[in-house]
């Protein structure tokens, strides 16, 4: 970039585009939710047939559609605004330069060079020292020697016209890094030329937003910065303390941050989600589909001892070998976001309200948190700690029992806002035998869950208090045993359901209001037991035991997976709990002291 380029050039035309790209993202933003959650919504409960499907997809479709121009726009937007930023004050070095160039009355030429005239004392010749003309130097070392040889001179506008130039040089080389960083990095903000967002598409924002944050690190390091290691409050009051401008910026560069940090509103955390989400599916999928396809002949027979034994082919282990783990890593993951997907879509099916994805990563056994209604404004939160076994990729069914506990909580709230969330915030054991017997996986999940309660309630904005239960299957619960045993568990009442053990020998232990622990064991659940004699018979106590002191449930379901059938007395009485109801629930009779005489 030259001197007269720069002079000219007003950074804060790029802020003012950037507050117009700004604005198509926020359209965008409001066009998706508007078809996901009202449009769409409307013509599922008011239209069937073949006709209405094909018209939901397509809505569907476009509200997708919608949230590429809303990512993209964002990213764009940011990037002209961290380009404004680093050209602004190189900019600002470069006037400041001619300001005092100008003052000092030294001549700057086209080239940045600066001329100045004669000064200082007569020599011996009686002649006043020669003016000159110097050239702006950025290297250090060069720039030192420059320094040097000007303070050698005896007239003093050599040095004060070195210092200048220097400056302009220095103005002009940064804005020149700025232009051709930024230049290609605007240039690739763009989609292909078909209405399809595809897998490809996505893959390729996934590029943009790692590109745009590498690239605006300066510029982002100059706005106010998330807490270190803050508490829920301590974020939401960083957040709250932003302009709209870096909130974009925070979300468009660093979406993974933002959708990680308790104590944000719900809504932001979902939109900062849903693009890590979109990306990083349409990423995997596409480099599944870059895997070559396995060979079809999977499976041979040898001869093994006189027996025939059926092994696989050499074909078959040699692509495995090379890509099984990484093609069953992607598969698995797919299949989970797919769940998420069905979720998303599902909104307004049968009253089911919005869903918000309020944390996403499918980094190893992945992570992934969905709410059911806004957690924000209800009046009963319900937060479910699933068990071991539990990974992004068969999320669905936890998905489902916490849809089917908003039906329920929904039928008995009179009139009150529920929202139900799935929490696989933590890495599950994933054997019942190998792994659910080491409780670090309780311990190291914990804190993360303590922290989420909190941010609950640094984030809620209702007119009251919401009441918050949390609803915990199998290991799950022992998570919340050691996040109550660590630490202080942010909640009204606690449902265990199908409890191997929960770190702690009473419900007092629990940080709940006394009376406010309750336990649901189902006939034909080997879990209990497994917990209470699992440790070579020593009687460890569990939530099911009368010692404990939990209120214990009705539970008309059967088996260690049928507490959240629907219609059951299982999933009601969690219901009433999730709804403040406790007193409506029906509880099994004391046990009979004298059963063993009769």
């Amino acid at each position: 970039m030259d001197l007269a380029t720069l002079k000219a050039l007003k950074p804060t035309e790029y802020s003012e585009a950037a507050d117009g790209y700004r604005s198509t993202s926020d359209m965008a933003s409001a066009a998706k939710d508007r078809i996901d959650n009202q449009i769409t919504v409307a013509m599922r409960n008011s239209l069937k047939g073949e006709a209405a499907t094909a018209a939901v997809k397509q809505l569907t479709e476009l509200g997708k559609n919608f949230h590429y121009v809303q990512v993209e726009c964002g990213l764009v937007s940011t990037a002209l605004e961290a380009f404004s930023y680093e050209v602004g004050a190189a900019k600002s070095k470069l006037d400041a330069a001619l300001e005092g160039a100008q003052a000092a009355k030294l001549t700057v030429n086209a080239d940045g060079s600066i001329t100045y005239p004669p000064s200082g004392e007569k020599g011996e010749d009686g002649k006043i020292p020669e003016g000159g003309t110097v050239s702006g130097l950025t290297d250090d070392t060069a720039s030192a020697l420059g320094r040097q040889s000007a303070n050698f001179d005896p007239n003093p506008n050599h040095r004060l016209a070195q210092d200048y130039a220097d400056q302009i040089a220095a103005a002009l080389k940064e804005a020149t890094e700025a232009d051709e960083k930024w230049a290609p990095k605007l240039r690739a903000l763009k989609a292909d030329d078909d209405l399809t967002v595809s897998d490809k598409d996505w893959a390729d924002a996934s590029s943009d937003t790692k590109g745009v944050s590498e690239a605006g690190k300066k510029y982002l390091d100059s706005l106010p910065q998330p807490p270190t290691n803050g508490s829920p409050k301590d974020n939401a009051e960083w957040w709250k303390g932003l302009s709209a401008e870096e909130q974009a910026a925070w979300v468009s560069m660093h979406p993974d941050s933002v959708g990680a940090l308790d104590g944000l509103p719900a809504t932001i955390r979902d939109e900062a989600n849903r693009i890590v989400f979109d990306e990083a599916r349409g990423t995997m999928q596409t480099e599944l589909n870059s895997i070559p396809a396995a060979p079809l002949n999977e499976w041979t027979w040898i001869s093994a001892g006189g027996y025939a034994s059926k092994v696989h082919t050499d074909e078959w282990m040699e692509w495995y070998n090379k890509y099984g783990d990484r093609h069953d890593h992607l598969t698995a993951s797919l299949k989970g976001m797919e769940s998420i997907q069905t979720r998303f879509d599902a909104t307004g099916t049968n009253g089911l309200p919005e869903a918000y994805l309020l944390g996403f990563s499918p980094e190893g056994d992945g992570r992934a948190i969905i709410a059911n209604g806004n957690p924000d404004t209800a009046d009963h939160q319900a937060v479910y700690v699933p068990g071991t076994t539990s990974e992004l990729g068969n999320i669905d069914g936890n998905i489902d029992r916490m849809v089917n506990v908003w039906h329920a909580a929904d039928d008995q709230a009179d009139g009150k806002s529920v929202s139900t969330i799935t929490w696989l915030g933590y890495d599950a054991p994933d054997s019942v035998v190998k792994d659910a017997p080491f409780e670090h996986y309780a311990y190291d999940g914990a804190p993360a869950f303590n922290h989420f309660l909190d941010g609950l309630e640094a984030s809620h904005s209702g007119d009251s208090e919401p009441h918050r239960t949390v609803i915990a299957h199998s290991y799950g619960t022992t998570l919340v045993g050691a996040a109550a045993q660590t630490g202080h568990l942010n909640a009204d009442d606690v449902v265990f359901a199908g409890s191997p053990g929960v770190k702690v020998s009473t419900a007092d232990e629990l940080d709940v209001p006394k009376g406010h622990v309750w336990n649901e064991e189902a006939d034909g659940d080997p879990v209990p037991d497994i917990g209470r004699w699992g440790h070579g018979g020593d009687g460890f106590i569990i939530p099911s035991d009368p010692e404990f002191g939990a209120n214990q449930l009705t539970t008309d379901t059967e088996g260690h997976s049928g507490y959240w059938n629907e219609n059951s007395q299982s999933l009601k009485n969690q219901a009433l709990v999730v709804v403040g109801k406790g007193d409506d629930v029906a509880l099994k009779p004391p046990p009979d002291p004298w059963a063993h005489v009769k």
